[in-house]
């Protein structure tokens, strides 16, 4: 069968035109008629009349012609013309039935049954209500996506799909609410299921992202932060139809951070909160006949709040909060990094001791764990006194897997420094380094964080003080195992008025990795401009790591040994000793801080 498309406009618009131009032709012929059928002799003689004859015949006769063909003419306008007029009539005849059969087709479409339509993709739930997205049409058409969370609140779960398309997605679950002074912050919503996919075909929607958790408040009046919220859970993604496949899971909320000690205006300053935990990562959906989705990734733990520093003689300033877990997923999260140590300011006062890194999160791929914070500094204005850093946190362990995770790395020893401005003198001695955490493992363990460096110390005068000591690296073995060990603080103690010593922290011991790398150790602390001992290097695989190197002695100070190493498979290397300075020979005594032993 063939077909034919016709444009009454055009046919009449033709007709128009073929009209004219008949029109001009006849004008034409009218004019040429007389001088062509009345020929008049060139002269009386036979010959010139029967020429005259001849042509005037012809004449007459083209104007016969002439006639029958403008009759045609006319008649094939009035053809063409009443053709357009006829297919205008026809089209205008049709044009109700057919607008009564397109309006019938889109109300079946829109025509519900139990809340779905027959065709047609779903709505989207709007932002921040948490609102379901809507079901997909029964025959075809997606779920709408889930609307995201409010403030704390899930997100809404994607619409699902009957038996053509495919699930919609879920919403991201809300923020946690940051905690005001002294309260803890808010968890985070868990993200919204995803919409199934068609019973025939049409793949899973994927899980919504869970909720961060909110900041933890500052503390009140010298106490300690408030803990950071946990993240929310991932979504778990939707099931996939019988050709479809199932939706990956949601990526899990990262937790909220820990918040900040108060200052101690009359005693120790407040300990810094703790990092929230990481959500663990939503379930991936099934399917009847295709693949199943991934699960989601743990989200990563909040780190921990700074300590509260302090101005108060002999105090000692606020701890930093430890790093929170990993949430568990198909990589694990990874450890939030440990809070610092508050700062110190005052005669005889010791910087805060920095937070232990949080341990990452289990998965397929393990988590690496969180850094362990540094120690608070100590600076101290004066023309006589003694001041000291506090020791860093340890390394968090990494997170068991197949492929196990990273320890963390130990944090540094706080600085101590001395400033006497009438004499320009400014001494200075630094803490010791945070040792290596082990290498991830390709066994079902996380590798051991290092730990922390010890702080320096300082003394002008007839005082003493010594600085705060590491924090020991996680295990990936879990209490009451451990890993790296922290580097003692330096020592320094006068007997004179002029006595000026300085003595550097002990560098952290590296952690342990199974069948993989051991961390090396960490640095020791200088004193002064006299460089500390160098850490001791990681294990590898089936052989241990080495002792540290000492520290460096001046004018009869001590220097600090390097740490020693366990007999174990790949084990971390030992830190190194922090230097040691008399700079007033006989006026006092200075003992750089001994490396931790690596594990």
């Amino acid at each position: 069968m063939s077909y034919l498309a016709v444009a009454p406009e055009f046919l009449t618009s033709a007709a128009t035109e073929l009209s004219k131009i008949g029109s001009a032709v006849t004008a034409a012929h009218t004019a040429a008629a007389v001088p062509t059928t009345v020929v008049v002799a060139a002269a009386e003689d036979e010959v010139s009349a029967a020429v005259a004859s001849l042509f005037s015949g012809h004449g007459q006769h083209f104007q016969v012609l002439n006639a029958q063909a403008a009759a045609f003419h006319a008649q094939f306008v009035r053809a063409l013309s009443g053709a357009g007029g006829a297919y205008a009539t026809a089209e205008a005849a049709s044009a109700n039935p057919l607008q009564a059969l397109t309006s019938a087709a889109q109300t079946a479409g829109q025509f519900e049954i139990f809340g779905r339509p027959l065709f047609g993709n779903g709505t989207n739930g709007a932002s921040g209500t948490g609102q379901a997205g809507g079901p997909g049409g029964w025959l075809f058409g997606n779920g709408g996506n889930g609307g995201s969370g409010a403030a704390g609140q899930p997100g809404g779960a994607g619409g699902s799909a009957f038996l053509f398309g495919n699930g919609g997605d879920g919403g991201t679950g809300g923020a946690g609410i940051t905690g005001g002074t002294g309260i803890t912050g808010g968890t985070g919503g868990n993200g919204g299921a995803g919409g199934a996919g068609g019973l025939l075909f049409g793949t899973g929607g994927t899980g919504g992202a869970g909720g961060i958790g909110g900041d933890g408040g500052t503390g009140a009046s010298g106490g300690s932060g408030a803990v950071g919220g946990n993240g929310g859970t991932g979504g778990m993604g939707g099931n996939g139809g019988l050709l479809g496949a199932g939706g990956a899971g949601g990526q899990g909320g990262g937790g909220g951070n820990g918040g900040t000690g108060a200052t101690g205006n009359a005693g120790n300053g407040g300990t810094g909160g703790l990092g929230g935990n990481g959500g663990a990562g939503g379930g991936g959906g099934g399917s009847l006949g295709g693949s199943t989705g991934a699960n989601g990734n743990g989200g990563d733990g909040g780190d921990g709040g700074t300590g509260g520093s302090t101005s108060f003689t002999g105090a000692v300033s606020g701890s930093g909060g430890n790093g929170g877990t990993g949430g568990s997923g198909s990589t694990g999260g990874n450890g939030g990094d440990g809070g610092m140590g508050g700062a110190a300011s005052f005669i005889g006062a010791i910087g805060g001791t920095g937070g232990d890194g949080g341990a990452g999160g289990t998965g397929f791929t393990g988590g690496n764990g969180g850094t362990g914070g540094d120690g608070g500094g100590g600076t101290l204005t004066t023309t006589s006194g003694a001041i000291a850093g506090g020791g860093g946190g340890g390394g968090g362990a990494g997170g068991a897997g197949a492929h196990g995770g990273s320890g963390g790395a130990g944090g540094t020893g706080g600085v101590a420094e001395i400033i006497n401005p009438g004499s320009g003198l400014d001494v200075t001695s630094t803490g010791g380094g945070g040792g290596q955490g082990g290498s991830h493992n390709f066994v079902a363990l996380g590798g051991d964080g290092g730990g922390g460096g010890g702080g320096g110390a300082v003394n002008v005068g007839v005082n003493s003080i010594t600085g705060g000591v590491g924090g020991t690296g996680g295990s990936g073995l879990g209490a009451p195992n451990h890993g790296g060990y922290g580097g003692t603080g330096g020592t320094v103690a006068g007997n004179a008025a002029g006595a000026i010593d300085a003595a550097g922290g002990g560098g952290g011991g590296g952690g342990t990795g199974l069948f993989s790398g051991g961390g090396t150790g960490g640095t020791g602390g200088a004193a002064t401009t006299i460089p500390g001992g160098a850490g001791g290097a990681g294990g590898t695989s089936f052989l241990g790591g080495t002792v540290g190197d000492s520290g460096t002695g001046s004018g009869g100070g001590t220097p600090g040994q390097g740490g020693s190493v366990e007999p174990v498979v790949s084990s971390g290397g030992g830190g190194g000793g922090g230097s040691a300075v008399v700079m007033s020979v006989g006026d006092g005594t200075a003992t750089g801080g001994t490396g931790g032993n690596g594990q």
